[in-house]
């Protein structure tokens, strides 16, 4: 249940373990709906989705970030906000990346250090790299293959560095046989077998079971090199050592962090990053409506968090100032999930999904700009596989269908409606406003689904809990749920698949176990054609739609601040809609 902008790509920032060997954690990622680079624009409403506005390979001036929210860390291996993401492209490369492009034309991994994004064996059990020449740290000394393998260790660690995402540890080390660099025994610290250094320039990656999103799972900062005599453990995110165009210059935890230029970088060696400004700044805040107010006075370029202007400063921001807003798609789904061990009957979770009105429930999370466009199903466009126009409840037109939804409830054996809870997260304001939108709809059709707003802080014992949602008759759960990476195993597989039911911080609240579905997962993740995986991701999503088991709300979308300082500006998907941040350029 990845929450977006400022907070977690995924809540239980990998908190989840797998029964199964696949890899787990709960989801954020994902972007707006468009394709690549389309073109360019000048400033305007929406100038900076799906093509560049203000193009330009100026250099120069200080790119200026203001944050209401500070970093869960700036150490690449433990960050798991997507700003910091986003951010951290400034100072640690990978073997491979994003590609810098508009749309989701960005979710495709492009290489970094590396010369091309791998050799992959006919098995796709083994991944070799070749790194590039001229890759140095900000001290100019090579960045060598043994970094990367080391950086990558470092995930093993989560007793000294928790909190980042582990897919690579689930997928390279399924039975956690390896533990961490810290706890190695070999005299250099590199015990990890799954990975090999035959020499400073090659990484070989050797994969228990194949994994067709490795690349995908490569180009996270997780995955970034780490200089063993510069690694000061759970310290580090305090002072990176820079592998990138700009290195750390001074930080002050929750009030400002400053980079300069890495004059150890060498752009020949780099066609990802732009490095246009000589200065980037993050000052930090802790009164988001104080800082709407600097953002459009021009103080400062733009919300490091990325969270969307505030309601307090919306309506002056669209009506006054709307040539600096951009409207991108988050990468994330509003939905409602009806657990099975509460409403068991098929027809009765149907009669739910046909009384609900979209439209209302689109108004409660902020409208078309502030709250997205109405979902009819549970994958978010950007992700391989998905159909927007895919309506099998006819949800699109806005409308309850109370017909449909009376015949639902006499073929469950309810003509005059049933009883139910809604839980939703007491914390959250809109989550509240949705669950009253949904209560009053389903009224029409004599449900009555009283709301229990429960502990936000609690989730993952609370509805995280199959035997407490069971306990509590939570019928109907409020959520939403964003990626980790764009594909339908980075989106999906947590809320679908049975092997991921867990007894504490679970995120299949629907408990759906159908073997059909989990063999398409198998199938998928061994697919190497993205095309090919996407396919299976459209099955997967056909037979969830068919369970009645969601009720999606919205694809996200967010109102964020474009100064009119800003260069070379465009919303990225790899990074759930955010502008790229590496690519950006200031008008000094």
């Amino acid at each position: 249940m990845a929450l977006n902008g400022s907070q977690r790509r995924r809540v239980a920032a990998g908190a989840l373990l797998a029964a199964a060997t696949m890899v787990v954690t709960t989801a954020c990622g994902g972007g707006n709906g468009g394709g690549g680079d389309k073109g360019k624009a000048g400033p305007g409403f929406n100038a900076g989705v799906n093509q560049i506005a203000s193009p330009s390979a100026k250099k120069g001036g200080e790119l200026k970030f203001i944050g209401a929210q500070e970093a869960d860390s700036w150490d690449p291996q433990r960050g798991y906000y997507t700003f910091v993401w986003n951010f951290s492209r400034f100072y640690a490369r990978q073997l491979v990346t994003f590609k810098p492009v508009p749309g989701t034309g960005s979710t495709e991994p492009v290489p970094d250090l590396a010369t091309d994004t791998g050799k992959v064996s006919a098995d796709g059990l083994t991944y070799t790299f070749t790194l590039k020449d001229g890759v140095t740290w900000e001290d100019g000394k090579p960045i060598t293959s043994k970094d990367v393998k080391y950086g990558i260790e470092r995930i093993w660690a989560q007793d000294v560095i928790s909190g980042g995402p582990v897919y690579l540890q689930r997928v390279l080390d399924p039975k956690g046989e390896y533990k961490g660099p810290y706890k190695d025994t070999a005299p250099d610290k590199l015990g990890l077998s799954a990975i090999q250094t035959p020499d400073d320039k090659t990484i070989v990656f050797k994969l228990p079971v194949a994994n067709g999103d490795f690349l995908q799972m490569l180009a996270m900062p997780a995955a970034s090199p780490v200089r063993q005599d510069k690694d000061t453990k759970g310290q580090y995110g305090l002072h990176p050592f820079s592998s990138g165009p700009y290195k750390w210059d001074s930080y002050t935890p929750s009030k400002s962090l400053k980079l300069v230029r890495n004059d150890k970088w060498d752009p020949k060696s780099d066609s990802v990053r732009k490095a246009l400004p000589d200065k980037i700044s993050i000052t930090f805040t802790t009164n988001a409506d104080d800082m709407d107010n600097r953002l459009v006075e021009g103080e400062y370029d733009l919300d490091l968090n990325a969270t969307g202007v505030g309601a307090a400063a919306r309506q002056k921001v669209l009506q006054q100032h709307k040539e600096n807003v951009d409207n991108p798609q988050t990468g994330f789904i509003r939905y409602a999930v009806f657990p099975q061990t509460v409403i068991p009957n098929i027809e009765c979770r149907k009669a739910i999904i046909y009384a609900a009105d979209s439209k209302s429930l689109q108004t409660a999370r902020g409208g078309p700009q502030a709250g997205g466009d109405i979902a009819p199903n549970m994958l978010p466009p950007a992700i391989k596989g998905a159909d927007p126009k895919a309506d099998p409840y006819g949800k699109l037109s806005g409308a309850p269908d109370l017909a449909k939804a009376k015949d639902a409830l006499k073929k469950c054996g309810k003509p005059n409606g049933f009883k139910t809870t809604i839980a939703v997260r007491n914390n959250k304001k809109i989550e509240i406003a949705t669950a009253e939108s949904l209560q009053n709809s389903l009224k029409a059709v004599g449900i009555d689904a009283q709301i229990d707003a429960y502990d936000g802080a609690q989730t993952a014992g609370i509805i995280g809990s199959p035997k407490v949602v069971k306990e509590k008759g939570y019928g109907i759960i409020i959520q939403g749920w964003g990626a980790d990476f764009p594909t339908g195993q980075g989106y999906l597989q947590p809320l679908v698949d049975g092997r991921f039911i867990l007894q504490s911080a679970n995120y299949n609240f629907s408990e759906l176990n159908d073997p059909a579905i989990n063999g398409l997962f198998d199938k998928a993740l061994k697919e190497t054609d993205p095309a090919k995986a996407g396919e299976i991701y459209r099955q997967i999503n056909t037979k969830v739609s068919e369970d009645a088991l969601y009720l999606p709300f919205t694809y996200e979308k967010n109102i964020i601040w474009r100064s009119s300082r800003l260069t070379n500006v465009y919303t990225a998907g790899a990074y759930s809609g955010q502008y790229d941040y590496a690519s950006l350029g200031v008008v000094r």
